[in-house]
């Protein structure tokens, strides 16, 4: 039996975004420690979370997680998966199968503010043809994944302020 044929069949998460929504953030699919705590970026490794804390100069990690998500979503930024649901073995994105697309299009429309779209990640951006037709910038970010040891934390940091910055998403803001 081919390996994919045994792969269970799975669900994403709801996208954190509201009608501040300045840049929507893309990973590919949660992995499989995210899907089990119900939660974005769960794995403890993934980078995703000290990131934003240093962008936004506030200790998310440090915060209960529906606090994490307010936080973001009052800062301007929106997080979300280009993959509705897929099969997959592992947490891998080269693991992924039959995969669904989230309703990007959709999303986008009801985000009035929305600036840009980053795609964090290799597989992620593999949609970036559907994402260029939504009207706003759309970069691709390297990877917040463990499994992106080829980028060191600092130039990862650099590479999304760049983003962050041209899309107004700062820790400047204001409440």
């Amino acid at each position: 039996m081919p390996k994919s044929a045994s792969a269970p069949r799975l669900r994403g998460l709801a996208p954190v975004a509201g009608p501040g929504t300045r840049l929507l953030l893309l990973g590919s699919f949660p992995s499989a420690a995210s899907l089990a705590a119900g939660q974005y970026y769960a794995h403890p490794r993934n980078q995703f979370w000290p990131l934003l804390s240093e962008l936004f100069g506030v200790d998310l990690r440090a915060l209960p997680y529906e606090a994490r998500l307010r936080e973001v979503e009052r800062l301007g930024l929106g997080i979300w998966d280009v993959y509705a649901a897929c099969e997959r073995e592992g947490s891998l994105d080269a693991s992924i199968r039959h995969a669904r697309p989230n309703a990007l299009g959709e999303l986008a429309a009801g985000l009035p503010e929305l600036r840009g779209i980053a795609h964090n990640g290799g597989e992620s951006a593999r949609s970036m043809r559907i994402t260029r037709e939504l009207g706003v910038r759309v970069w691709r970010l390297p990877s917040s994944s463990p499994a992106n040891a080829s980028w060191s934390f600092a130039r990862k940091l650099q590479a999304w302020r760049e983003v962050f910055d041209a899309c107004g998403v700062t820790s400047h803001r204001g409440s």
